[in-house]
């Protein structure tokens, strides 16, 4: 997991080599003000989820992985916290992995928490299960998927 801000994502967008693509698109973009729902910037490989959603107790959230796509939340407006737990320490499993949504879902509650700022992000790997939206009130985020 990577933690940082859009100021200083040139550090680490030689990590991958569509990290400068989306931080570069992200930057030159109000996507704040754009419409809800899915950008695509280099079609399956690079896209956006614009989302806006109501933050949920960590309770509630579970533990989320990935398989096919790097996860890059990028903050928007108001505040959000995100949960991370080790993938080895995941066992309890909710709803199997599904190559569709590249997404399975486990109940284990997260061991550290992130609080995230607009104009902050974090990166998640497949091996970071993560619990994001967590927080009270509206959360507006994009929800970048970088393909492996």
């Amino acid at each position: 997991m990577v933690i940082s801000d859009l100021l200083n994502s040139q550090r680490i967008e030689s990590l991958h080599p569509l990290f400068k693509v989306l931080f570069d698109y992200v930057k030159s973009h109000d996507l704040l003000h754009m419409e809800l729902g899915r950008v695509v910037i280099d079609g399956d490989d690079l896209y956006v989820n614009n989302v806006e959603a109501e933050g949920v107790d960590a309770v509630r959230q579970p533990l989320e992985v990935h398989r096919q796509y790097i996860d890059v939340h990028i903050l928007l407006e108001g505040k959000e916290r995100i949960g991370w737990k080790a993938l080895e320490d995941v066992t309890n499993e909710t709803k199997a992995y599904d190559a569709e949504s590249d997404c399975a879902l486990y109940a284990e509650m997260a061991d550290v928490y992130v609080d995230l700022k607009p104009g902050q992000f974090v990166i998640v790997y497949p091996e970071d299960p993560h619990a994001p939206l967590i927080g009270q009130g509206k959360i507006r985020k994009l929800i970048a998927k970088v393909k492996l």
